[in-house]
């Protein structure tokens, strides 16, 4: 099996641009060894394998395993049934290699099944849905038989196996009277980051925890009769690419195809960092996309247009 569906996740990464501005997803389902099922968005996933030989690394967190050689490369190895509190006394015999936020990882899973495609309103948040694990569980969904398929918060892991990025000092916003913007994650991870980001920018903002919250908010806002202009009173909107209910994609596709944010930038800040995902920010009319998490890289860019 794994060699089936490592073949056909490289065959033509490409390809799947079409899905932007469907409000689709393509998930990897994965198996820890218990009765739960698992999933991750296949834009994360570069490869397959069978679990490779691994170097013990000393004081690390107790679910990273170590570290492999992937062609040239050191990358760590996180045995993710660690992270779920799954107690099954084996490290997982198929690794999965990730890419995220620039960074490459190995994930250790007991078997992969499938890929399935899923239309984002049908994944709901954890919390409106019965699972475990929500803590590093992101959002949920349900298979045609009923089962449920928890998709990971990779963000969260990651911050439990590495640690939070370090926010550094940067110089405020310089405009003329309050700057405030509009963004949107699905992950309390990121939320937290980006919002110790536009503080030190002196950045006030609203927020949403998904695509059709922010839209549903968004449309409030612009319905309201306001003296200000709307690209007056929400300088920038920022969204995530993967997003319960309604990903950054479509959102951004209904905002730009709204003539009432006329004037507001769009910017697509995604874990989700290769050229593909780019190519699908651009399509439905992103203007710019900045991979997470660089906090410099973040303030920077919202910067050039704040202060316009």
């Amino acid at each position: 099996m794994e060699s089936g569906i490592n073949n056909t996740l490289l065959a033509s990464i490409d390809a799947r641009t079409t899905l932007a501005g469907s409000n689709k997803m393509e998930i990897l389902l994965f198996s820890l060894g218990t009765s739960e099922t698992f999933g991750i968005n296949v834009f994360k996933i570069r490869e397959v394998t069978k679990t490779p030989p691994i170097t013990k690394t000393p004081n690390m967190h107790p679910g990273v395993v170590g570290i492999i050689s992937l062609r040239g490369n050191i990358i760590p190895v996180l045995n993710l049934s660690s992270f779920l509190n799954i107690e099954n006394g084996e490290i997982g015999e198929t690794m999965m290699v990730t890419e995220y936020s620039r960074q490459t990882q190995g994930f250790l899973v007991e078997s992969v099944d499938r890929i399935i495609r899923v239309d984002w309103e049908k994944v709901k948040s954890p919390e409106s849905m019965l699972t475990g694990n929500e803590g590093l569980i992101t959002s949920v969904t349900e298979l045609g038989d009923g089962r449920l398929v928890s998709i990971l918060d990779v963000e969260q892991i990651l911050v439990q196996a590495f640690g939070e990025s370090d926010i550094p000092d940067v110089t405020p916003v310089q405009a003329e009277g309050e700057t405030t913007i509009f963004f949107a994650d699905d992950s309390m991870v990121a939320r937290k980051e980006i919002m110790q980001v536009l503080d030190k920018l002196g950045v006030k903002y609203y927020q949403a925890n998904n695509g059709r919250e922010a839209w549903e908010k968004l449309q409030a806002m612009a319905a309201q009769g306001m003296e200000a202009p709307l690209n007056e009173r929400i300088r920038l909107i920022l969204v995530d690419a993967e997003m319960p209910e309604m990903d950054g994609y479509v959102l951004t596709r209904n905002i730009k195809s709204d003539s009432r944010f006329a004037g507001i930038p769009v910017v697509m800040h995604s874990s989700l960092s290769s050229e593909a995902n780019r190519s699908m920010g651009k399509a439905v009319g992103v203007d710019d996309y900045v991979a997470k998490f660089n906090p410099s890289i973040l303030a920077e860019t919202m910067r050039q247009y704040l202060e316009r």
